[in-house]
């Protein structure tokens, strides 16, 4: 009996050593499909990104300037340490040298590491400075970090007016839910990506509306914080047309990992054709906020804003996760007093826990809190229109 149970665990451990073998060819070929994203990250990649501004150009020769200083630096040191190591060892006879200082050699370390640091302060000030000077912008645009999506408001020059929302693409969230990630551009793409125009100043103006995030692109060599209450700004002129990409770069909550940036390079006239389209798109959107509106409508429209901006907290079923609440059987829901909800919705609670969704429209409002009070087991039949959410703001 004893020799058959052994038998038997040896061949489950041959199996299981066989299935070891086969996970770890599978996550290799997996691994191995995955390509270069062009304005993005690379496989392996060690450099930093082939730059398409300036101010990343500057920024590489920087880096590279300074690695081959510290590289002489470590040659030069390590190289009398271990030459003195080797020809003054005990096996040859060496004796200890007596004598004190050296007036010479103190003016020699003194003089030399500072000439050192002029060397490599002198470069490194004029970028920093070049980086700082956002004057003289072709267009401006303002980038409001939420947790977790980025609002795009283009405040001056070539598409004043236009705003929105960009968020990770809904396709790339159920992937990842999944566990089934597919693409190079896996968790980067957005479903409204920022558009400018090649070789213009394009000045990005930073705040946040909840946490502190960071606003950065890689291959732009631009990286600024989003700060709550604060304004901060950077800027960039790309020199080539292309799709290039970053992420949030501060650690701001659960979903920080699904925060990606896209910025669209187009040309002087596709980014003209643009603007004309979106001022189309934007007044083909703009609401009466004083019309009323039937409760499947808000439905439909309120589904819509939740999968989009509040899925991702509080879950497609509304059952919420760990510190989220719940909104399927919430009492701020279910109350007959709407202006509750509306109020949260405005303004935010429990310190940004859930933080206010002020930037979104009062149809926008009214639909989803209309779709919550009337989804999954909250059927209260309860209507609310935008005109209430206007009413609310003021």
């Amino acid at each position: 009996m004893n020799a058959r149970v052994h038998q038997a665990a040896r061949r489950l451990g041959q199996v299981g050593q066989l299935a070891l073998a086969a996970g770890a060819t599978l996550a290799t070929q997996v691994a191995l499909a995955v390509n270069d994203l062009p304005g993005g990250p690379a496989v392996n990649q060690l450099n930093l990104h082939p730059p398409v501004t300036k101010i990343a150009t500057d920024q590489m020769w920087l880096h590279n300037f300074m690695m081959v200083i510290c590289l002489l630096i470590f040659v030069a040191v390590f190289g009398v340490m271990f030459y003195s190591i080797f020809k003054h060892r005990k096996s040859k006879g060496a004796v200890s040298a007596n004598f004190h200082e050296s007036v010479a050699v103190e003016i020699a370390w003194t003089i030399v590491p500072f000439v050192i640091v002029i060397l490599m302060a002198l470069p490194a000030t004029k970028v920093v400075v070049a980086m700082k000077d956002t004057t003289n912008a072709d267009v401006t645009i303002k980038a409001t970090g939420y947790q977790w999506e980025w609002g795009y408001d283009y405040l001056k020059g070539e598409g004043e007016g236009i705003g929105f929302i960009s968020a990770l693409d809904a396709g790339q969230r159920e992937m990842s839910d999944s566990g089934k990630p597919s693409g190079d551009d896996y968790l980067f793409r957005v479903d409204h990506p920022l558009v400018v125009p090649v070789n213009k100043k394009i000045r990005i103006i930073t705040t946040a509306n909840d946490v502190i995030h960071a606003w950065m692109v890689p291959a732009f060599g631009v990286k600024q914080d989003a700060i709550p209450g604060f304004v901060r700004d950077t800027w960039f002129k790309a020199e080539k047309e292309g799709d290039f990409y970053g992420q949030c770069a501060e650690l701001c909550g659960k979903e920080h990992a699904y925060m990606p940036i896209h910025v669209k390079v187009v040309s002087a006239e596709a980014y003209t054709q643009w603007v004309t389209e979106q001022k189309k798109i934007m007044s083909a959107k703009a609401d009466d906020p004083s019309k009323v509106w039937e409760l499947p409508a808000l439905l439909a429209r309120g589904e819509k804003v939740y999968n989009t901006n509040c899925a991702a907290c509080h879950k497609a079923d509304g059952k919420g996760a760990g510190p989220i609440k719940p909104l399927d059987g919430a009492a701020v829901v279910l109350s007959d007093e709407k202006l509750k909800q509306i109020s949260v919705l405005l303004n935010g609670q429990n310190q940004n826990t859930m933080p206010s969704w002020k930037q979104l429209s009062d149809t926008d409002l009214a639909a989803v809190i209309t779709f919550t009070k009337n989804h999954w087991s909250n059927q209260t039949g309860q209507v609310v229109q935008p005109a209430e959410v206007l009413a609310a703001r003021k």
